[in-house]
């Protein structure tokens, strides 16, 4: 019997529109929700699995009745995260990129003052399209009268 969060190799069985099954061994199988087959929007699930494929899938749920659901995309994740190299230690301030090249010379004011300024004019043009959104596409100076 296999238990939730463990990752198998199964065989898929049959592709259907909504997803696939999978044979897991041990006389179980589990479906493969269209949702659970990739990180990207599947809109043909078959361009992406065939009936035969080989595929590695995480167990994600089994419910009271004994049907287990599997992802396919949850267990590449889990790969990709043991793959990663991890840092030592903490993130130097250096490591960071705020967006600001180390050549800058401004001062925290100057750059403070600009980020300021920067805020208020993206939250103008927001309230601007928010307010002619609310008026039905007029202003709310027009004199129209109706």
């Amino acid at each position: 019997m296999v238990a939730v969060g463990s990752i198998v190799e199964g065989r898929v069985v049959s592709v259907m529109k909504f997803g696939a099954f999978v044979d897991i061994g041990n006389k179980q199988s589990g479906l493969v929700h269209i949702s659970e087959i990739s990180s990207e929007y599947v809109t043909d699930i078959n361009e992406c699995i065939k009936k035969g494929d080989t595929v590695k899938v995480k167990v994600i749920r089994i419910d009271d009745s004994g049907k287990i659901s599997l992802s396919i995309k949850q267990a590449e994740e889990k790969k990709a995260q043991t793959t990663k190299p991890e840092k030592k230690g903490n993130v130097r301030p250096a490591e960071i990129d705020w967006g600001v090249s180390s050549s800058d010379s401004l001062s925290f004011e100057d750059k403070l003052s600009k980020f300021k300024q920067d805020s208020d004019e993206k939250m103008l043009t927001l309230r601007r399209n928010t307010d002619s959104k609310r008026s039905g596409g007029y202003s709310r100076k027009s004199n129209h009268s109706f």
